[in-house]
């Protein structure tokens, strides 16, 4: 009787030395994991793969992912699950400024799954977290990124900013040609009206937007689309490499070196963004604190210049 061939795999491709990162262990992380966990809250750091999430969670940083951790889209990019998510948790708002304050959070960054099977998009459900922890912990500062909430963006945006959440982030994620692939449920000029109406309903709100580096893009494309968010008077520009999360996703189409970052964020700044981040391994949420404080300043002092 002949055995059956060996099922031959193919190989990952291997990660250049720069984007390697050591696997979590310390006593911080676990106390952040079982936080998380007693709250019943979901995080992207964990649904998403986040490359940075030893160095985060050890220094209890944790960007909490409200409405569940089931998305109604299935983006290419994205590695958190897809289908029909479960009912929205009305303790989920409490328990979210329960974690700031235990964690003794300045700064916390609030995302969530696409919920197209909700009337708003989950929009309440935010507004609902920020008085929470307005409530709660009144010093800490509130970034949110939320989703397109497509077909009902006026509304739903309106709502949040007058919550008046500090930064609102939404990531254009890759440049307009790549998004039938990479982004299908989405559009690209609707994401970048969301970002715009912000703006013009609130001009005091932080606004900020990444994209992903590595998917297949032109140099110009990028340049462009720098432009796009500028017109849209975006402050806050991220740029981080793709990682491919699991071989059904899509492929990493090149692994940018440091060198182009670097070069790509000299372009940006000239662009006039109060603040860039961009490096192989920045996420949306990667110190953004730090971010935070550092887009303030510039802010002030862009201002003290004109007056």
């Amino acid at each position: 009787m002949n055995n059956p061939a060996p099922v031959r795999t193919a190989p990952r491709e291997r990660k250049p030395d720069w984007i390697r990162v050591k696997a979590p262990t310390s006593a911080g992380f676990n106390e952040t994991r079982k936080l998380m966990r007693d709250l019943n809250l979901a995080t992207v750091c964990e649904e998403a793969a986040c490359p940075n999430i030893g160095e985060c969670w050890t220094k209890k940083h944790a960007t909490v992912m409200i409405l569940g951790d089931v998305c109604t889209r299935a983006c290419a990019f994205c590695n958190v699950k897809t289908g029909m998510p479960r009912a929205v948790d009305p303790l989920e708002p409490e328990h979210v400024a329960i974690a700031a304050a235990k964690m003794g959070l300045e700064h916390i960054v609030i995302t969530s799954v696409d919920r197209d099977d909700l009337p708003d998009g989950g929009a309440s459900q935010f507004v609902k977290v920020i008085q929470a922890l307005r409530r709660n912990t009144p010093s800490t500062t509130i970034e949110i990124l939320t989703p397109d909430f497509r077909n009902k963006v006026e509304s739903a945006v309106e709502a949040i900013i007058e919550a008046r959440p500090d930064v609102y982030n939404h990531n254009l994620e890759t440049v307009p040609r790549l998004y039938p692939t990479i982004r299908p449920g989405a559009r690209y000029y609707a994401s970048l009206r969301l970002l715009e109406s912000v703006k013009r309903h609130d001009p005091s709100i932080f606004t900020k937007s990444g994209v992903m580096l590595g998917l297949g893009e032109e140099r110009m494309e990028v340049h462009q689309v720098m432009d796009d968010m500028r017109s849209a008077d975006i402050d806050f520009l991220t740029m981080g490499q793709y990682l491919q999360p699991t071989p059904k996703h899509a492929k990493v189409a090149e692994f940018v070196t440091p060198q182009a970052f670097d070069a790509y964020a000299a372009i940006a700044r000239a662009k006039g963004f109060l603040l860039v981040a961009a490096t192989p391994l920045t996420r949306s949420s990667y110190h953004a604190g730090d971010d935070f404080a550092k887009m303030k300043a510039a802010r002030d002092a862009k201002l003290a210049k004109a007056g």
